[in-house]
């Protein structure tokens, strides 16, 4: 009788892996926009004031480059911003010509009170849908989704 080699590890299909947390995820991430009764934004909108929080004030032109616009298509989005009340401008204080582009204390306070119905909404959601051993399991993967959305 001769030794049999070690069974080999299963190992997870990334690839499938890879699509079922898409899924996954942008699913969360649908019934999330949800409960914020926010303002109606496209994300175009959503991602420049989002820019704006974590970045802080910037030109028009430096939020089309970063965002990978046009400047004619960032004017017309700053323009719904301002309209909205959730964007303001003034002038760049290195150089006057320019206009610095931060967010209003509306926008601020939108951001306070979305974010607040999105986590109570997932909270009730966990302690709901979720037994005590199934949210210390995705506890423990929070630090790898985490590091996911780090990879460039």
């Amino acid at each position: 009788m001769t030794a049999q080699p070690p069974a080999p590890h299963s190992r997870t299909d990334t690839g499938v892996l890879a699509g079922e947390l898409r899924v996954a995820l942008a699913s969360l991430v649908r019934r999330l926009r949800e409960q914020a009764d926010g303002m109606d934004l496209t994300r175009s909108q959503s991602s420049v004031l989002l820019r704006l929080e974590r970045e802080g004030p910037a030109t028009a032109t430096a939020l089309a480059r970063a965002e990978g616009v046009r400047p004619q298509s960032m004017a017309k989005i700053v323009q719904a911003l301002e309209a909205a009340g959730l964007v303001g401008g003034a002038a760049d204080p290195k150089d006057g010509r320019k206009t610095l582009l931060s967010l209003t204390e509306a926008a601020r306070e939108e951001f306070r009170t979305g974010r607040l119905a999105k986590q109570d909404w997932l909270t009730k959601a966990l302690d709901t849908t979720l037994t005590a051993e199934e949210i210390d399991r995705l506890a423990s993967v929070t630090d790898l989704l985490r590091r996911l959305a780090q990879f460039p």
